[in-house]
């Protein structure tokens, strides 16, 4: 695709870079080996509180969530990261709630955060090569939420009742797009978007319900930040990121932006949708059948 300039970081960027070598840019640079260095739990960003500044949505996913938990009994969160965000929604969750993380790092940070409310975290990757049954048996759930988190819609809807509810909020393909020009990371999902993932549930047998597509502006005011960031969510760089494989970039960077006085700015991409499994349905065809045919540990011992 055409590569997108933003003229409040890549403009300066083309000029001829700050001499790494100066005593000015050592001192950056050791700071920014030491947000690097820094020891990351979960999806805790407090670190960033005052040097992140991120637009919302136009629409409350989390109060989506907690209308829907009002009225369910068995619900699973999708990729619940550290288990943070269902901490937050507490005081809403049934007796049998079951989260799913598939990312090492975050697993062993969420069974901790979610023992004190006997919540079970069980191992799933929805992104891995070859494909993954989800471990729960069908008609499991009568909701599923997944914030951020890749899915199966064939399996989502496998797991679900008749009547069940999928909640979702994505991160657009095109998601921190300057980022990929920026440091030369392809995009990992350019297809993901609103109208492909309908797309998807639609083939799958859901009824689309509500969704809606938003872009909005994420600010970084000290490229720190920004290393900080890419450290806990690295899909937007490339997989050798560092300060000092990127020093020139970085250099870069601050003297377009914060040594300037100027943010970072990075376009966000987010989606939503809420989508239901009919109550009276049929087999949506032969490929339903194919997918659902893999076998996985039917992890079903989820009441607390």
């Amino acid at each position: 695709r055409p590569k997108r300039r933003h003229p409040a970081i890549l403009s300066p960027v083309d000029s001829e870079p700050p001499p790494s070598s100066t005593p000015a840019s050592a001192v950056l640079l050791a700071v920014w080996r030491e947000e690097e260095g820094l020891f990351r739990e979960g999806w805790d960003f407090s670190h960033l509180t005052g040097r992140l500044t991120e637009e919302d949505p136009p629409w409350d996913f989390d109060g989506a969530c907690r209308a829907a938990l009002a009225s369910a009994a068995h619900v699973l969160d999708m990729g619940t990261g550290g288990g943070e965000r269902l901490l937050s929604l507490a005081d809403g969750l049934p007796q049998d709630t079951v989260a799913t993380e598939g990312w090492e790092p975050n697993f062993s940070v969420a069974q901790a955060n979610l023992a004190n409310l006997h919540i079970p975290v069980v191992r799933y990757d929805a992104a891995a090569e070859p494909a993954m049954a989800l471990p729960f048996r069908a008609g499991r759930f009568d909701l599923v939420l997944n914030r951020h988190e890749a899915f199966d819609a064939l399996e989502v809807f496998r797991v679900l009742k008749p009547g069940g509810i999928f909640l979702t909020q994505q991160v657009g393909g095109d998601d921190f797009a300057e980022a990929h020009d920026l440091f030369g990371a392809k995009a990992h999902y350019p297809e993901h978007t609103l109208d492909r993932v309908v797309e998807q549930l639609t083939e799958a047998g859901f009824r689309v319900d509500e969704a809606g597509a938003w872009k909005g502006t994420s600010r970084f005011h000290d490229v720190g930040a920004l290393v900080y960031y890419f450290k806990l969510s690295p899909w937007d760089v490339p997989e050798d990121f560092c300060v000092d494989g990127y020093a020139d970039v970085l250099l870069r960077l601050h003297a377009a932006g914060p040594g300037g006085g100027r943010p970072l700015s990075f376009t966000a991409s987010r989606f939503w949708l809420r989508a239901s499994k009919p109550r009276l349905n049929s087999c949506p065809g032969g490929s339903m059948r194919r997918k659902t045919s893999r076998r996985g540990f039917d992890w079903d011992q989820g009441h607390r």
